[in-house]
């Protein structure tokens, strides 16, 4: 039998989750140094966020994930996750997620399910891509106010 000691995928993301509650904890982006990140993710990891939500589109590698993590903050004025459960088999990892969080521009708070696929190689992650169940609801909540109808005329 031959072991590894590369971690598998469920340790590698339940330790980026960790190490994302102490930066959010720290201050966030902004603030805390994306380095409590940063050994979590490959160099060219890329994440997929759906185009119709405020911090939509591809991010890729350690600045575009700084990026990501700033576009965020600046959308949620809190953002936690409530409930995890992961399935794993080889690099690849689904983690569907209960999320919990409040809007900045219009206060709402809304509590949604968010299902990942993860790609993890030689003990970083790769690849996300994030499913939202209503990712009209959450551009919804995220607008100021008024700002939601507005962009259906």
């Amino acid at each position: 039998m031959t072991t590894s000691s590369t971690p598998d995928s469920v340790t590698v993301l339940s330790g980026m989750y960790a190490a994302e509650s102490e930066y959010l904890a720290a201050g966030g982006p902004g603030v805390a140094t994306f380095d409590l990140l940063a050994p979590f993710f490959a160099p060219d990891v890329v994440l997929h966020q759906a185009d119709a939500l405020p911090y939509g589109g591809t991010w890729r590698g350690h600045a575009g994930m700084a990026r990501f993590f700033l576009a965020m903050s600046q959308v949620w004025e809190s953002f936690d996750l409530l409930e995890q459960e992961f399935l794993a088999t080889g690099e690849t990892a689904v983690v569907l997620s209960r999320v919990r969080a409040r809007a900045r521009a219009s206060g709402l708070e809304l509590t949604f399910p968010i299902l990942q696929a993860i790609t993890v190689k030689d003990g970083q992650i790769v690849e996300v891509r994030p499913f939202y169940w209503d990712t009209e609801v959450i551009a919804r909540a995220c607008a100021a106010p008024g700002q939601a109808d507005q962009d259906l005329l």
